[in-house]
């Protein structure tokens, strides 16, 4: 709740009050920012980011990131091979259309979330437009040998035992009502709040520059 002098947020755990609020929210940034008073025409559609890692003994392999070339029609960027700063080589992620917002566990759904996707006619048009692009996304998550040969086009060293099981991701992607898949930060606020409605990767996210951007918001 947002008046002239500040916001409050209620929740379980009690409430608090701030002269402003800065609303990251990622996988529900659009329910919160509804919450909040915005008006918000898009919605948020998961992606399930699935990925591999590789032995130890394998972790040598490369020693930089190696990206596939990007489809520019797309913001997603591919199966990629990642060292890790703790020694791993990752392999991942590919982009699988979630059905669950938290649902990190393979096969998860979330009635709720289900609905918000399928029932939202942005979402219906950027089916649409990538049938194929999604079936082989699909594909590849369940068949894992698919999932290698995506790898296998720029690192063909690897074969099917090199990839073991690791932890899924979840992509936060904004859609507009015309299907379009947001590329860029999405940016909206109110007199005392400044929501977060897409940001493009983690790096960014994580980028001192577009805090310092935030903030500005905030002040101005």
């Amino acid at each position: 709740e947002e008046d002239s002098d500040g916001v409050t947020v209620a929740g379980p755990a009690g409430s608090w009050r701030a002269r402003r609020m800065v609303a990251c929210a990622g996988l529900q940034a659009d329910r919160v920012a509804r919450m909040a008073g915005v008006a918000v025409g898009l919605r948020i559609v998961p992606f399930r980011g699935e990925y591999y890692r590789l032995p130890p003994a394998r972790s040598d392999l490369v020693s930089t990131l190696i990206y596939p070339i990007p489809n520019p029609e797309l913001p997603f960027l591919g199966v990629h091979l990642s060292p890790t700063i703790d020694g791993e080589l990752t392999v991942g992620p590919n982009a699988v259309l979630g059905l669950a917002r938290e649902g990190y566990r393979k096969g998860s759904i979330d009635l709720r979330d289900a609905r918000d996707v399928l029932g939202y006619r942005g979402f219906h048009r950027v089916a649409a437009a990538n049938v194929r692009t999604g079936l082989r996304e699909l594909r590849n998550s369940v068949f894992k040998r698919g999932y290698l040969a995506e790898c296998r086009r720029y690192c063909p060293e690897l074969t099917i035992a090199d990839l073991l099981p690791r932890p899924a991701g979840i992509r936060a992607q904004a859609v507009l009502p015309d299907g379009t898949l947001v590329h860029d930060f999405l940016i909206e606020r109110t007199e005392r709040s400044v929501h977060v409605l897409n940001a493009p990767s983690p790096a960014a996210t994580s980028a001192l520059p577009i805090a310092e951007h935030i903030v500005g918001q905030l002040d101005n």
